[in-house]
């Protein structure tokens, strides 16, 4: 007997008998369109966050969001963003530099690079991780340049174990160039090289306009001055929790060295040839 109803009600696809599949086509540039909705007929000039712009023969650009409800050469079609093209060249560094070729993982060097805390290896990660895993050069936090001289009395620098040191708020007169003048005329000077920028903190050496404001705020010296910057820019700054979603925020903004104060990236570099130099 003929089963009109078929043999099986619960077969994958049953939805899908009879309907016509609609291709999908990149939106690559120049391609003419025809908008099905209103008739509109266009180039394509941009595709962006999930738009596509068309530009007709008079010169009048228009917006569609991607997907169905285009026409290419009177067919039905669903335009989608077209994938990036595989890049021939050699690759950059989040830094700037050539990328090294895949290798093996490289032991660290008995020499490193120590920062003041947390936020301040991060973003040195940010920027420079691929370059000092490349060399082999391991980053630490001292939480603090106060503990400077006890780690480098713990494990003191030579010739073959060299520190570099990026120090926040290393200008004439601040406690942090005090401290450093003094570690660099003892005992462990020789195979140490102290570097810092001008800013309160790390925060501030990323661009403002990355983190899309036009300045870092001032804040008074009474005021922590993390705190300080959240407040001014209406981020909560109840807790330290509040100020850790605060640094995310701002290291996230963070894609290169573009993205830096020149006055950290020539202080990194100099920190990496001085702890990589054979």
């Amino acid at each position: 007997m003929d089963d009109r109803y078929g043999t099986d009600v619960l077969a994958a696809g049953w939805r899908d008998q009879g309907r016509r599949l609609v291709p999908e086509v990149a939106a690559e540039r120049e391609l003419v369109v025809e908008v099905a909705d209103d008739g509109f007929v266009g180039a394509v000039t941009k595709v962006a966050s999930g738009t596509v712009e068309l530009e007709d023969r008079l010169g009048r650009r228009r917006v569609f969001p991607l997907g169905g409800g285009f026409l290419v050469d009177g067919e039905v079609v669903k335009l989608a963003a077209p994938k990036p093209a595989a890049s021939t060249g050699r690759q950059r560094t989040a830094s700037g530099s050539f990328a090294a070729p895949e290798t093996r993982a490289r032991v660290a060097r008995a020499s490193r690079i120590l920062v003041e805390g947390k936020h301040d290896a991060e973003l040195v990660e940010k920027v420079w991780g691929d370059d000092l895993r490349a060399e082999g050069v391991v980053v630490e936090f001292l939480q603090g340049v106060d503990l400077l001289a006890d780690v480098l009395d713990a494990e003191p620098p030579s010739a073959e174990r060299r520190y570099g040191v990026l120090v926040d708020h290393l200008v004439p007169g601040s406690k942090e160039t005090r401290i450093a003048e003094s570690v660099m005329r003892g005992k462990h000077g020789a195979h140490l090289r102290i570097v810092g920028h001008p800013f309160v903190d790390v925060w501030q050496c990323v661009r403002p306009a990355a983190v899309g404001i036009p300045r870092w705020p001032e804040v008074p010296r009474s005021v922590e001055w993390k705190v300080g910057v959240c407040r001014a820019l209406a981020w909560p700054a109840r807790d330290q929790a509040d100020l850790a979603r605060a640094w995310q925020h701002i290291l996230g903004k963070v894609s290169s060295y573009r993205d830096l104060e020149p006055a950290l990236l020539g202080r990194v570099e100099e920190l990496i040839d001085f702890v990589t130099a054979s």
